[in-house]
């Protein structure tokens, strides 16, 4: 029989830090008395022997804060021009209201950045909880932040987020209806252009979209992985279009991409949707402003934030919570998608 593990306490720590315990107790409580080099030491050595002060963290997230965080790893001009985090803001925002409560927004250009500000706002007490978006697979946040003790809510399949309670949408069945959609309309050469590979959100709907096309006996269309910015939306859908075997439906993971390839499509005369169809995700305002109008996997964005703030201020008060599934992005049919007309249909 193998010798149980040793359970870490704050002596090791401690000791692994060439502090006292009272040192680690006052660098967790947040008090005066540590130099911020000697904080810092602390609470790295915590991080790598995996402890965390459970009767500290339960006190600290009892302790009323009046603001909420959310870092977003998102280029300030995306974020600016981006439907959906527009949506989803004005979502938290609008039960932060009713809540007394303020939003904490920062931009961070990478995922460790984000690690150190997380700690930095729950030590310094200028949170009472976090928003976690854009979960990528084996994310490298789950383990500090579940350390750390912050109440937070993960945006993303139970899969992806390590336990953080979640709220998601079931994008795989979303995938498949809009899959299904173009081809009981005639498409047989149905490609997709898709957000950052590494996102997990992405690899989700890249699998769903290649499990239906074999469901439907359709051969495999190229997936095109990028940005969400609209001119990266364009470049994607140029090179598609310039494949000797063109497709002739489009699937794309966001509105902006779909509006920036609505106009590559003009500039390069194909006929939107005698020639190419074109499907959006989200269903923003802008779906209803292009000529033609988009069709689109329409999503309840805004009510979406609003749904993952009232699970976090759940998380916050300490009552039970499990993974929510949110309403299921549904088909909403537009000008932009018919049957295949056009000569190279």
């Amino acid at each position: 029989m193998s010798a149980p593990t040793q359970r870490i306490t704050i002596k090791d720590v401690a000791a692994a830090a060439g502090v006292s315990k009272g040192a680690v107790s006052i660098a967790f409580n947040n008090k005066p008395g540590l130099s911020e080099p000697t904080r810092e030491r602390i609470f790295a050595v915590a991080r790598d022997l995996g402890w965390a002060p459970n009767s500290s963290a339960r006190s600290l997230s009892t302790q009323r804060t009046d603001t909420i965080g959310l870092a977003l790893c998102r280029p300030a001009r995306l974020l600016g021009l981006e439907p959906f985090y527009m949506e989803f803001i004005s979502g938290i925002e609008s039960v932060l209201a009713q809540q007394s409560c303020s939003l904490l927004l920062r931009l961070v250009s990478s995922l460790d950045e984000e690690i150190d500000l997380q700690e930095t706002w729950w030590r310094k007490r200028q949170i009472g909880g976090s928003i976690l978006v854009d979960f990528h697979q084996d994310d490298p946040r789950i383990e500090p932040l579940k350390i750390l003790g912050i109440p937070a809510v993960a945006v993303g399949h139970p899969d992806l987020t390590g336990g953080i309670p979640s709220v998601w949408t079931d994008d795989a069945s979303a995938v498949a209806e809009a899959v299904r959609y173009l081809a009981a309309l005639g498409h047989r050469r149905i490609a997709r252009v898709g957000g950052p590979s590494g996102l997990g959100h992405s690899a989700i709907r890249e699998q769903a979209f290649l499990t239906t096309l074999r469901e439907l006996n359709l051969e495999p269309s190229p997936q095109v992985s990028t940005g969400f910015a609209g001119e990266e939306g364009a470049r994607a859908t140029r090179s598609l279009l310039l494949h000797p075997d063109r497709p002739t439906a489009i699937v794309y993971d966001n509105d902006l991409m779909a509006v920036a390839g609505l106009g590559v499509a003009a500039e390069m005369g194909v006929a939107v949707p005698d020639e190419l169809s074109l499907l959006a995700w989200d269903d923003s305002q802008l779906c209803r402003l292009t000529h033609p109008t988009l069709s689109a996997m329409s999503h309840d964005v805004h009510g979406f934030g609003a749904e993952v703030t009232r699970e976090l201020f759940d998380v916050i008060a300490g009552r039970a919570v499990t993974p929510r599934r949110v309403a299921t992005p549904s088909l909403t049919p537009r000008a932009s998608t018919a049957a295949p007309r056009g000569p190279r249909a």
